[in-house]
């Protein structure tokens, strides 16, 4: 970098952005990279105290931040994922569509190991909405060296890929809301338009509903009816305790699906159950998808519709942030809850 008077620099070309801050008021580039610097210019830059400005002079083999930050986010940026020009050397990364955000932690971390790179991203596993900022990155420093961007650029061949967003698939839904108290009318219903609501939320409809008592052939035959009729998720919502009347674990059972898991270290959503009859999902929901904002089918529903393979060990995984904090206003999943 070379330095310049500001009162000798009438023609010169800036190589970085400016940064103005007007407290209270303003906070961004007064001036430009690239900007040819007028006699009108010399007041104002004096007056965001640069007595000076720097003509970038780089040693041989060194980059400038803008064009580093655009290599590193080509190698980044993989499907549904978007990025725009630099701002004050920081590249952004939007979504192009919504769905299921996928953040690669070895390879993110195989970047940021390399000396002054910087990539910041949202956790993995985080439903987002199209237009939404995932990721930035940048360098540190206002040159560096290429062979530092060319090591990013060669995690290429080692990584499928590093950020993407994958779309939810639409699956055919069933619903198998138990218990005597609904089934007879004792109660309103509150299963059906809780999980309405959440599958809605995803651009996924519910195709089939049905209201079963608590015994364990007349779950196992309605779970099995629509496995038959082509469904492809299967809900069955109440029951999922230890009580002797609580018959659900054992209804699914008796439908001849693998058992995933019965019981998951998340609270809200310990009595969770995770079943595949085939290629049908079975998920045995406790009551307190009721009543919480947010419970481990809020961690999955996204996982499974985005067609991820939900394994036991990934749930084992959860225990480490598993616990809700019940907050009084829920900004779930803009929280640690869920994010082991």
């Amino acid at each position: 970098m070379k330095k310049i008077p500001v009162a000798d620099s009438v023609g010169m070309v800036l190589v970085h952005d400016l940064t103005r801050i007007v407290p209270g008021h303003f906070k961004g580039s007064a001036f430009k990279k690239g900007h040819v610097i007028e006699p009108r210019d010399i007041p104002v830059l004096l007056s965001m105290g640069k007595d000076h400005i720097f003509v970038w002079d780089p040693p041989e083999g060194h980059i400038h931040e803008n064009e580093a930050a655009l290599r590193i986010a080509g190698v980044v940026a993989g499907d549904g994922v978007d990025y725009g020009e630099p701002h004050e050397g920081k590249v952004s990364f939007k979504t192009r569509r919504d769905g299921l955000l996928r953040i690669n932690r070895n390879g993110i971390d195989q970047i940021n190991s390399v000396l002054n790179m910087c990539l910041s991203t949202l956790h993995d596993h985080t439903p987002v909405k199209n237009g939404k900022t995932v990721a930035a990155t940048r360098v540190i420093p206002l040159t560096i060296a290429e062979e530092a961007v060319l090591e990013v650029e060669k995690l290429r061949t080692k990584h499928e890929w590093l950020i993407k967003v994958v779309p939810y698939q639409p699956l055919s839904v069933g619903v198998v809301i138990t218990g005597n108290e609904v089934y007879y009318g004792r109660i309103k219903d509150a299963f059906g338009p809780t999980l309405k609501d959440k599958m809605e939320k995803y651009g996924c409809n519910i195709t089939e509903q049905v209201y079963t008592p608590d015994e364990i052939e007349k779950i196992t035959e309605a779970v099995l009816k629509m496995h038959h009729n082509g469904r492809r998720l299967i809900m069955v919502a109440g029951g999922m305790s230890v009580d002797p009347d609580d018959t659900t674990p054992g209804a699914i059972k008796n439908t001849g699906a693998n058992i995933i898991t019965y019981g998951s270290p998340v609270q809200p959503g310990a009595m969770f159950m995770l079943a595949m009859l085939g290629e049908t999902i079975i998920l045995g929901l406790p009551a307190c998808v009721i009543y919480c904002k947010a419970t481990i089918f809020d961690i999955l529903l996204p996982r499974i519709l985005a067609g991820q393979t939900v394994t036991r060990q990934d749930i084992v995984q959860l225990g480490v942030g598993g616990l809700c904090e019940s907050c009084d206003s829920c900004s779930y999943p803009h929280c640690g809850f869920g994010r082991g």
